[in-house]
């Protein structure tokens, strides 16, 4: 099921976290991911089984023998709902769901809750609703009894002789199409205000990283623009521009963008596709990395792809090693063979190498434009933090 509590609900209940390894596929610290993604959606987690398969199970993922033992560990301890750290297809999750008697979400359904909680602006809120309303069509099957509840502003008309699955289906193609074009007419607003600045020859800068890599924290101690900023995933969603002084008489226009996650929903990407022009239509990408946790290799990898995806794996990057007081590391910069910045490790939280960073900026902002580049060999730039 599509699972979606109430804005109204005070609890939404404990849910049963199931982190699985698929193969040789390791993710470092993907069940402490899961349990914040959770945490971040408002659920009461009441625990967690680690499973591993070499390949997935057609029917249930895992096999029935683990969802039975899966299924008796939640019911004891309350669960409420399932959450698998993976993408299920329709017939798994309808499976799993039948076998254990409580709903089901998987990696897709537990992210696009997440974006439909914090999305603030109209232009957010419709860029959910529209990966939502993508997912949910490729989901529709015979005996989709509760799509009632999610219909939420969708006409309810249809002929006396019309199959539920069909008037469903058109009723969400008429609405994924009146979507699109008001986010088609918001994103030609866009494109007018980013030519307006281009105009004014001025850099323009984006924010980009793994979710809660500190970006908007970043974002407020550059700029003092009051964006919200939590230890949490996702804590913001829609992007905020503002102008930045980087030193001497430099000024950079600096965008915040909503940060990216291993398995972002492809429906998440192409609906934020406009947002996330901010990034592809940059001079400059400020790649936000938490120097904190072991699996920043892999976050800049992922975070690499995205960029890729939306096509800005070409814009120049400089790599903001973030949260270094945790490490009780000292601010550092590092430079290419033609003294570029190309790395600075800060501390947004308290400050420390903000004016390095700052520095940085501005020294690539003087410089002439030069021919695109790729995004750095993360290898050689942890290499170079690790020192």
């Amino acid at each position: 099921m599509d699972y979606q509590y109430q804005k109204g609900d005070e609890t939404p209940g404990k849910v049963w976290l199931v982190s699985v390894i698929v193969g040789r596929e390791i993710h470092r610290d993907a069940a402490l991911e899961l349990s914040e993604l959770a945490t971040s959606c408002g659920f009461q987690v009441a625990g967690l089984t680690e499973a591993k398969r070499d390949r997935p199970d057609p029917k249930t993922f895992l096999g029935s023998g683990k969802i039975e033992e899966i299924k008796s560990e939640a019911l004891a301890n309350g669960a409420k709902a399932l959450i698998f750290d993976v993408a299920l297809s329709p017939a798994q999750q309808r499976n799993i769901e039948k076998a254990v008697g409580i709903e089901v979400l998987d990696r897709t359904n537990l992210i696009l809750e997440i974006f439909r909680q914090r999305a603030k602006t109209r232009e957010g809120r419709l860029q959910v609703e529209l990966a939502r309303l993508t997912h949910l069509s490729t989901r529709l099957v015979r005996g989709w009894t509760h799509l009632e509840r999610q219909r939420g502003g969708l006409s309810k008309t249809g002929g006396p002789g019309e199959k539920q699955i069909e008037l469903d289906r058109r009723m969400i193609a008429t609405r994924v199409k009146a979507l699109r074009e008001q986010l088609k007419k918001l994103e030609r607003q866009r494109n007018t205000q980013r030519k307006s600045r281009q105009r004014g020859e001025v850099l323009t800068v984006a924010l980009v990283g793994y979710t809660n890599a500190g970006k908007s924290t970043l974002f407020n101690r550059l700029t003092r623009g009051g964006v919200y900023a939590a230890d949490q995933l996702f804590a913001t969603l829609d992007t905020t521009a503002r102008r930045c002084f980087v030193g001497g008489d430099v000024e950079v226009v600096l965008s915040d963008t909503v940060g990216f996650i291993r398995g972002l929903p492809h429906q998440l990407i192409e609906a934020f596709k406009s947002t996330l022009d901010e990034a592809a239509q940059a001079d400059l990408l400020l790649h936000v990395v938490d120097s904190s946790t072991p699996a920043r290799e892999e976050q800049m990898t992922e975070v690499n792809k995205v960029l890729e995806e939306i096509g800005a794996k070409d814009i120049p990057q400089l790599l903001v090693f973030n949260k270094i007081d945790l490490e009780g590391r000292s601010p550092f910069i590092t430079c290419a063979e033609d003294g570029t910045p190309k790395a600075v490790g800060i501390s947004a939280a308290n400050g420390e190498g903000i004016d390095l960073l700052k520095d940085a900026i501005r020294q690539i902002a003087e410089k002439e434009p030069e021919e695109p580049q790729e995004a750095p060999d993360n290898e050689d730039w942890l290499a170079e933090f690790e020192r």
